[in-house]
């Protein structure tokens, strides 16, 4: 059981997705405007966040979640379905997102699949790589590491699974989702950024191993 925040100023929305999310054994918490919404953040394992309220916008919210809560799942429901809108949303902070209208079901089933993402394995420890998941910090050899919320994503789907190997497409679709417009040479810009954090040599890698011409693995210890 998960307590999951609806934030949507139109009634019945609200009203049809609790509805279903009861349905599924969680607790729901509601929201009308974004100002509201701030404060049940924390209580929250997963908020449903509409793109237009009053007050606040989803954005706003989304991006005050990514401050204060970051290990909290957002999804973000909008009317909005060009490329450029929903890029928006993702770079505010949104791990998924929804176009209206929409059905309840796939609502909830989006609701389920990033609650699974928090309920990984909590601490990952490899040649002197520490990353705790629940609460995306890093450490090498006991030294912090800073890394962007997709960085982060992408060395712990890499680290979760030593020696799988994973192409660009099926990497692409693991982290930034199997809607997202982008192309597959986001994948290799973000590997490159994370390598360098790491320390990797490309020719002596220490973590993440280059497949030539088919993808990515994560060493083995």
């Amino acid at each position: 059981m998960a307590s999951v925040l609806i934030v949507d100023d139109d009634p019945a929305i609200v009203e049809i997705l609790a509805a279903y999310l009861r349905a599924e054994g969680h607790v729901v918490l509601t929201a009308g405007d974004g100002v509201q919404a701030l404060p049940l953040l924390a209580r929250a394992h997963v908020a449903i966040v509409d793109w237009m309220l009053p007050g606040l916008s989803g954005l706003e919210v989304t991006a005050h979640a990514r401050q204060t809560q970051p290990q909290l799942p957002v999804l973000l429901l909008t009317a909005r379905g060009e490329v450029d809108d929903r890029l928006a949303g993702l770079d505010a902070g949104a791990d998924d997102y929804v176009v209206k209208p929409f059905s309840p079901r796939e609502v909830v089933a989006r609701v389920r699949a990033l609650l699974r993402r928090v309920a990984v394995r909590d601490e990952i420890e490899s040649g002197g790589l520490t990353l705790d998941v629940q609460g995306r910090t890093a450490t090498l050899d006991g030294q912090p590491l800073s890394f962007s919320r997709t960085e982060f994503d992408l060395l712990v789907t890499l680290a979760q699974h030593p020696g799988l190997l994973w192409t660009r497409e099926r990497l692409l679709e693991r982290v930034w989702g199997p809607e997202f417009p982008g192309v597959i040479r986001v994948v290799d810009v973000h590997v490159t950024a994370v390598r360098r954090k790491l320390g990797d040599e490309p020719d002596r890698p220490r973590f993440i191993e280059t497949v030539r011409g088919a993808g990515y693995r994560f060493k083995e210890a």
